[in-house]
């Protein structure tokens, strides 16, 4: 794929197992396994996204039984996930030229196999289509269009880029290490009604399947894919003491956010716990100064410590607004002027709450040489988000900084929603 990630790259932590994060689920080194020797899979996403469940397997594996198993048991509509360059090679051409869907699930027109099928519609002949698609040496006038099959391009980058089932099917079986394209159908109810998480943990149990996550695969690639590059580094003098910035290129992200700094102080010593502050870019407050958040003091703190310590590093990472940009940001300012918090404003704008990759950050660090770490942040993800990359967070510090009439609500609705810690900072 384009831009795609060294998948052969050396492991940040290949002693450790990803740990999902629902004891329900099963490890992603279970279902590659699972996906390698021709099983079918479920996988789901999260509640803020679609909240459904989909049947993913390998499309190279895919047989009759497994069709109509889908067609039977799913109920959904059968699709088969390849890259684009599949789709370029067959000359598959998008289904719509303005794509108005939801989540942008990118269809091209469906297919049949030209040969060895009837009407194209039983499970025999869509198996066969399903591995006209999955062939390298398929050549477009092997498929006519339309069809019965519905193939759909993945985004490049795959689950790095975009969070949909299409992604996580051609991931699993490019890790399984066949051909990068798969079969998916979601799973519906007997009612028809889509299958929420109880469902789909009940549907797993019954049909003995093994179940992950996307959030669980995103994870997986992260701690086993350099995405991180450092380019160049210089001397920084600042009011606070001397630093040596780092300039790091982040691979699959998009121009606004594809460099990320790092400022070191000292030399790091790995055996020693570094001082680290994780902050994202904050343009308003950063730069302005804003009161209506705590962004600014943050970062002033955390680099008045760093520099106290001797020995730290502040990693700034350009993910403005909680990683929906700066645009986004101030529309979601607007809509805090007309009454709503911060995560209801992300939210009616169409994003979570916190958009943010700390995957990133913790690579930086351990590029620089950091194996253990006291953290300043009020944030639990940040904590969550960095641990597990063979980082061992000894111990988190809070910043202090001191709420005003501005950005006294935007605190609460961090501590109350977002589970941030700062019940002793908050002063209304």
């Amino acid at each position: 794929m384009n831009h795609q990630a060294d998948i052969n790259a050396p492991s940040i932590d290949q002693e450790h197992p990803i740990t999902t994060h629902d004891q329900s689920f099963d490890s992603i080194e279970e279902i590659i396994e699972e996906i390698r020797d021709g099983k079918m899979v479920i996988v789901s996403d999260d509640e803020d996204r679609e909240n459904e469940g989909d049947l993913i397997m390998a499309a190279a594996k895919a047989t009759a039984a497994d069709i109509n198993f889908m067609a039977r048991y799913g109920r959904g509509l059968i699709c088969a996930p390849i890259t684009k360059e599949r789709a370029e090679q067959l000359q598959l051409p998008p289904m719509v030229i303005h794509n108005r869907e939801m989540h942008k699930t990118d269809f091209t027109v469906s297919v049949d196999a030209t040969h060895s099928t009837s009407t194209g519609i039983s499970a025999h002949d869509r198996a066969v289509t399903i591995q006209i698609l999955a062939s390298s040496t398929t050549h477009p006038e092997e498929l006519r269009q339309p069809g019965h099959i519905f193939p759909l391009q993945a985004a490049a980058g795959g689950v790095l880029r975009r969070v949909g089932h299409t992604e996580a099917a051609v991931d699993l079986a490019r890790l399984a290490g066949l051909d990068p394209s798969g079969v998916l159908c979601e799973i519906l109810n007997e009612d028809g009604t889509m299958a929420r998480l109880p469902d789909l943990l009940r549907f797993k149990k019954e049909h003995r399947l093994k179940m992950c996550s996307i959030r669980d695969l995103i994870a997986y690639r992260r701690m086993r894919e350099k995405l991180v590059t450092r380019e160049e580094e210089i001397f920084l003098p600042t009011e606070y003491g001397d630093f040596q910035l780092f300039l790091y290129r982040a691979a699959l992200a998009d121009s606004d956010q594809q460099h990320h700094l790092a400022l070191v102080k000292g030399p790091i010593d790995s055996s020693k716990p570094a001082l680290v502050r994780v902050h994202s870019e904050c343009f308003s407050g950063d730069i302005f100064g804003s009161q209506r958040c705590d962004c600014g003091p943050q970062l002033h703190i955390a680099l008045k410590q760093i520099q106290e310590s001797g020995h730290g590093v502040l990693v700034y990472m350009r993910q403005e607004g909680r990683g929906i940009g700066l645009a986004a940001k101030i529309h979601a300012y607007k809509l805090q002027e007309e009454g709503l918090d911060t995560v209801e404003a992300n939210m009616k704008l169409g994003y979570p709450m916190d958009l943010r990759d700390y995957g990133l950050g913790a690579q930086i660090l351990v590029d620089l040489g950091v194996r253990k770490m006291r953290l300043l942040t009020n944030n639990p993800k940040k904590v969550v988000g960095l641990h597990g990359f063979g980082i061992e967070i000894m111990e988190r510090l809070p910043i202090l900084t001191d709420a005003n009439q501005h950005n006294a609500s935007y605190l609460e609705t961090k501590k109350e929603k977002m589970g941030h810690f700062l019940s002793h900072l908050i002063k209304k």
